[in-house]
């Protein structure tokens, strides 16, 4: 019976797992709006479904955001899909990284996630381990705010 399921684990491929981008989408009084954009490509001969996902995002080596979901994508054979993972960031999370003076242009982070699929040999876990940089767009970065701030007292002074 172990050489039967052993045997099938050889005919399931892991799904590749390429990050397109990481985007800071909105802010607001509280927390930080950011959507991860991946492509799964699903090497297999057979589609995969995705079940549900966990994930464990770190910025600057700094823990950001935990979490998953129970959500069915299907991923069809040979072929790759676009998938997008809405994080929702809180302030006090994201204060220790604006303590080390990160460079906005090129902020490093380590994705560690995994995926629940099932497949026609059954249900699987894959992990996926992606790391990489982003670049925090001009809008959220602390210096427009300032800059947006010394516009209005000038005005009000004026």
């Amino acid at each position: 019976m172990l050489s039967l399921l052993t045997g099938c684990a050889l005919f399931l491929s892991a799904p590749d797992v390429q990050v397109n981008d990481v985007a800071i989408v909105g802010i607001d009084s509280k927390a930080v709006e950011v959507e991860l954009y991946f492509t799964i490509t699903n090497p297999n001969s057979y589609p995969l479904k995705l079940l549900g996902y966990s994930y464990d995002l770190q910025v600057m080596a700094l823990p950001l955001a935990k979490g998953g979901a129970r959500e069915s994508i299907e991923f069809k054979a040979g072929s790759a899909t676009d998938v997008r993972l809405p994080v929702r960031v809180m302030f006090r999370s994201l204060y220790e990284i604006l303590k080390r003076g990160p460079n906005p242009d090129k902020m490093p982070y380590t994705l560690n996630a995994g995926l629940e699929v099932d497949s026609p040999l059954g249900v699987h876990t894959f992990p996926v381990e992606k790391s990489g940089s982003f670049k925090v767009p001009e809008k959220y970065r602390p210096a427009f705010y300032l800059k947006q701030f010394r516009n209005i007292i000038g005005e009000l002074v004026e």
